[in-house]
């Protein structure tokens, strides 16, 4: 099992939001999804370029996940979460 309170990317990499640990922050690179509509309301809600997002919660198995955007926080599952490019930060 796969130890998710340990931050396993340093700064600067460049992957999946689903791949960051728990407190670990990244800023949005890109967003893409298959689905235009879903992909729409993700940009809707705020996931754009540039955005600092920290996973903040993790259920049992890992999914969903919870993440800290902007001030509120959005859970979402994370095969979604892997539509979402990000440069980690710390």
């Amino acid at each position: 099992m796969k130890n998710f309170e340990k931050n396993s990317y340093k700064a600067g990499k460049k992957c999946c939001l689903s791949e960051l640990g728990l407190n670990q922050k990244g800023k949005i690179i890109s967003v893409f999804h298959p689905n235009f509509s879903l992909r729409m309301r993700l940009l809707d809600m705020g996931l754009t370029k540039n955005v600092i997002v920290t996973i903040t919660k993790l259920s049992p198995f890992g999914n969903p996940m919870s993440i800290m955007f902007r001030n509120y926080e959005l859970v979402m599952r994370k095969q979604d979460l892997k539509n979402i490019m990000v440069e980690v930060i710390k």
